[in-house]
């Protein structure tokens, strides 16, 4: 049973080389010299190997061991990186994933990739004699990225005229930091009084600490025009990389006496009575206060360095399986729940004790909520990377030439979203490459560039995240779009659409304006998929497009499934949650501003006069409208519309629940949510119904016309 524990961890970490390995190789396409690049494909292929055989995956590390030959034979420049060897190594990657997944992969089929690299080696291996021609100074540029870091300590005085020289010191500081980590201490303490002070002689001089990994002639050609008129003292103190711990009042002691500043004798007689040295030297005028502040700066120098060490080789993580996760996630949406209850009770009570109970549990209950959901949390970056290779291969299949463009990849968004987030950001970027990108002949022909651009972005707005996929492309044929329409019936004779309004149809089951069925698309399934990929993540999604400059694909996403923080409403004894993030204000309507719109949902917002939704209407309430209701002024998508209601309950933490089948058609509610007294609240979903209250609108002026 731990066996197939740890086998379960390796899969996991398998599976996160591996992603990393395939993004290091299409870096590398680009940087085929990049020797930091082609460590870190060889590391992670010695890893899955490694790993492998210590937990029985003998096939996977057999395999993996003869790809690891192959880069091995690149870093000693016995190969050379081309796009065959990158594209066998993606492949390569594959079949390893599959085998981490127990899926069945032939020995043939690993022995035929085998001799494919073997092919690749023969054909371009050179011997070592033939590499000779390195020249020196390339070997001399490389050396120093090969050495380890070292901490050093510089000791500068400048002669006390060197200002007289027109020198100018400062910038011999900033390019020590270019080196590496510094600290820097001045000493001030020959700096003479008022009366004896010679403004154009120099009374400072610097201790320096210094971790870097170019070494002593580095240092030394930092003040290669000062050396002459200056005292220069540089000593290596030990390996950056196992600096460890020691102890203040020894560390301190070593440091004075290796500086010069104390004898070991001296030193040995103080700490035999007080070991405070620090102070005592001061005290005793066996040091000046400055030597003690620069034994200390190199002291907290190596501290600091000693506690990165530990962080870079201790783990700071632990990895939860997601289904204890969810499992977490749904115990503190009931405890919300619960949560609620308890306030609803104590504010009907009354008593200063429960209700000081209450508010300290909702509290913790908040602080709990807001831990919990940042661990679901993931930068989307990690969805975005893997379209690279999808960008690459289909790009290449297809004859075209193609870069993806990202921004934003530290976005966060919850991890049930971003897994099911990739299968409809697969589909939209797929159409972009066949139908939006055109060929190199084609784009030259209309002055384009040749090669063309996909952007992917996302960025966080409010309580949503809004991912754009953008391509500089031929952009939609509306009229071909139209015509496809007519076609289908689903443009009614004589019935004219927005540009708008067209670009939507994509959307539409089965519609698909594709000459050609092809392995890529024309089937008319990829559009309809995304649209109902995205709205089963509560999301919305809207197209763009212009005619030779491309189309843009807009998906706005809420950040979390599970918890928002909501505005609980009342409207005919119906509660409702109307979305935190959507709405700005909230205005008070009287019987008499209703009466004044003349039949029209609109209210005056600051000298504005703006169209609102009334909910009794919207959802058939029976009832009489009270003498004062409340519209909420919200926006969504760029939209701005109110909602009328009867009154305005409060903020409420909301968990969201999947709604019945009988309000699964019901595009204006996003789920539901029970409340404190066990009532079931409807959450309504701002964008859908902000954006009918635009359709209705646009009905009503045509009406008009």
């Amino acid at each position: 049973m731990e066996t197939d524990i740890y086998k379960d961890i390796y899969k996991t970490e398998a599976i996160e080389i591996l992603d990393d390995l395939e993004a290091a190789l299409l870096e590398l396409e680009d940087l085929p010299d990049d020797m930091p690049l082609i460590d870190r494909i060889f590391r992670a292929l010695h890893t899955i190997k490694g790993s492998g055989k210590m937990f029985g995956f003998d096939d996977i590390a057999d395999f993996t061991h003869e790809i690891e030959n192959i880069y091995d034979g690149v870093r000693s420049g016995k190969l050379k990186v081309s796009q065959d060897l990158i594209s066998l190594t993606l492949t390569s990657g594959d079949i390893i994933r599959r085998m981490v997944h127990a899926e069945e992969v032939s020995p043939a089929e690993r022995q035929a990739m085998i001799s494919r690299f073997q092919g690749i080696q023969q054909g371009e291996e050179k011997l070592v004699d033939e590499t000779a021609g390195i020249s020196k100074a390339r070997e001399e540029k490389i050396l120093p990225e090969k050495k380890q870091s070292a901490i050093w300590r510089v000791r500068f005085k400048p002669g006390r005229n060197i200002f007289q020289t027109g020198s100018n010191l400062a910038p011999l500081f900033a390019e020590l930091r270019e080196l590496g980590e510094s600290t820097v201490v001045c000493h001030i303490q020959d700096v003479p009084g008022l009366a004896g002070l010679d403004p154009e002689c120099c009374y400072l001089s610097w201790d320096i600490v210094l971790t870097t990994d170019r070494g002593e002639q580095a240092i030394r050609d930092v003040f290669i025009f000062v050396e002459d008129d200056s005292d220069i003292a540089i000593t290596e103190l030990e390996d950056a990389d196992s600096v460890g711990q020691i102890e203040q009042h020894q560390r301190l002691g070593e440091i004075l006496v290796e500086k010069g500043d104390i004898a070991q004798e001296k030193l040995a007689e103080i700490l035999a009575h007080k070991p405070l040295i620090g102070q005592t030297l001061v005290q005793e005028k066996l040091v000046d206060q400055s030597s003690i502040k620069s034994a200390l700066a190199e002291q907290q120098h190596i501290r600091k360095l000693s506690e990165k060490q530990k962080e870079i080789e201790s783990s700071d993580s632990v990895r939860v399986a997601a289904n204890k996760l969810d499992t977490l996630v749904n115990l503190v949406g009931e405890l919300v729940i619960v949560q609620a209850r308890l306030s609803q009770h104590s504010a009907m009570s009354h008593e200063p004790m429960a209700v000081s109970i209450a508010e300290e549990v909702e509290r913790l209950t908040t602080e709990l909520r807001d831990n919990t959901m940042s661990l679901r949390m993931l930068p989307i970056g990690t969805t975005f990377s893997k379209f690279k290779r999808l960008v690459r291969d289909l790009s290449k299949e297809l004859g075209k030439e193609i870069v993806l463009e990202m921004e934003g990849e530290e976005t966060q968004l919850d991890k049930s979203v971003i897994e099911q987030l990739n299968d409809p950001l697969i589909h939209i970027i797929r159409n972009s490459i066949d139908h939006g990108i055109e060929s190199p002949q084609a784009r030259l022909a209309q002055g384009k560039d040749k090669t063309g651009v996909i952007m992917l972005s996302a960025t966080q707005s409010g309580a949503d995240v809004v991912i754009s996929i953008a391509d500089d492309g031929a952009g939609l044929d509306a009229a071909k779009i139209r015509a496809k329409a007519r076609e289908r019936g689903l443009i009614a004779a004589g019935e004219e659409l927005s540009e708008e309004e067209v670009c939507q149809l994509v959307f539409e089951p089965g519609f698909s304006t594709a000459e050609v069925v092809s392995d890529v698309s024309g089937r008319g399934v990829g559009m309809d998929v995304v649209k109902r990929g995205v709205e089963a993540l509560r999301g919305h999604i809207e197209i763009s497009s212009r005619r030779n400059e491309g189309t843009k694909i807009t998906i706005r996403l809420p950040l979390t499934l599970a918890i928002i923080d909501g505005l609980l409403v009342e409207t005919g004894g119906e509660m409702y949650v109307i979305p935190q993030a959507a709405v700005i204000e909230c205005f008070e309507q009287t019987r008499e501003d209703i009466e004044n719109a003349h039949g029209n949902n609109v209210i005056n917002v600051w000298g504005q006069m703006m169209p609102y939704i009334c909910l009794r209407q919207r959802f058939d309430i029976a009832g009489d409208i009270p003498q004062s209701r409340r519209v909420i002024l919200c926006e969504a998508n760029g939209r701005k519309a109110g909602l009328a209601v009867d009154r305005v309950i409060g903020n409420y933490q909301t968990v969201i629940k999947p709604v019945g089948e009988i309000y699964k058609n019901i595009e204006c509610i996003s789920g539901a949510t029970i409340l404190g007294d066990g009532t079931v609240a409807l959450i309504l979903d701002p964008v859908k119904l902000l954006k009918e209250e635009q359709s209705v609108s646009l009905r009503d002026k045509i009406r008009t016309r």
